[in-house]
């Protein structure tokens, strides 16, 4: 088949063509023989090709019907397993445990994408994604700088993470208008902070940050009394930037045991 395939905006494409950067991602990701390793949006194949010199099989979830069509025509399919469909829906824990998870993530889908992937943590060995550089930095960020916000601090909670490195536009075809960046996440072994809710953390997380300028006091008043503050030891004053996963983690589970002790 022929390299003719046009990038589609709706699904947010832009196929990596640099040998030089595709090596350096996949000398990043060492791949190994057995793994189970899932690639998301594997595109016309650049990095599907180096992956599976190194392994004896690769899934990869693909939505484009014409790049599914040009992946069974490239690829045996006892080397390369395609699943159809959006990667939001996609079932990640049913390819077992253990599993490594890389890709080239479409920009326009990337936040609820890591929310989604973020469910199946306790599966996962390891992801590597390429990503618009902002967003890297979003989830890398720490407390008190501008790029920190619920991204960061909801997966931060579950993985430890680091910037690798950025790939330039002139990477990919056609080009974006922005920087990428590539990301390694690993589950954390044991949670460092366990929360007791973890959909009351969300919730939290979330609204502490849905209004930036505002204080704690007031994006929390619906969650946190002037008593909870005290005991925490927290300042109601504080901004969202300025706690740390611990401390949001600290105010879930006071407000999970005082939900706990509230009930008959």
């Amino acid at each position: 088949m022929t390299d003719s395939h046009i990038a589609r905006k709706r699904f947010g494409q832009n196929f990596l063509s640099d040998p030089n950067i595709i090596r350096k991602i996949v000398e990043a990701i060492r791949p190994r023989p057995d793994d189970v390793m899932v690639e998301i949006g594997p595109g016309l194949g650049a990095m599907t090709d180096p992956l599976l010199a190194a392994l004896k099989h690769l899934h990869v979830v693909e939505i484009d019907r014409d790049l599914i069509a040009r992946l069974h025509h490239n690829y045996p399919a006892e080397r390369l397993t395609v699943h159809e469909g959006d990667a939001l829906k996609f079932d990640f824990g049913s390819l077992g445990e253990k599993i490594r998870v890389v890709g080239n993530l479409p920009y326009n889908i990337s936040t609820p994408l890591l929310f989604h992937l973020a469910a199946f943590a306790d599966q996962v060995e390891d992801m590597h994604f390429m990503l618009q550089k902002e967003v890297v930095e979003r989830m890398v960020a720490e407390p008190s700088s501008p790029e920190y916000g619920r991204l960061s601090v909801m997966l931060q909670y579950r993985f430890a993470m680091a910037k690798l490195f950025i790939v330039p536009p002139g990477a990919f075809r056609p080009a974006p208008k922005v920087d990428s960046a590539i990301v390694r996440m690993a589950p954390h072994a044991e949670l460092p902070y366990p929360a007791k809710d973890e959909a009351l953390l969300g919730r939290i997380v979330t609204a502490a940050f849905s209004q930036r300028r505002k204080t704690l006091r007031n994006t929390l008043r619906d969650f946190v009394a002037p008593e909870d503050w005290e005991a925490l030891g927290m300042d109601a004053g504080l901004r969202a930037e300025a706690l740390g996963v611990s401390e949001f983690v600290a105010i879930a589970n006071r407000l999970a045991d005082t939900l706990h002790h509230a009930k008959p």
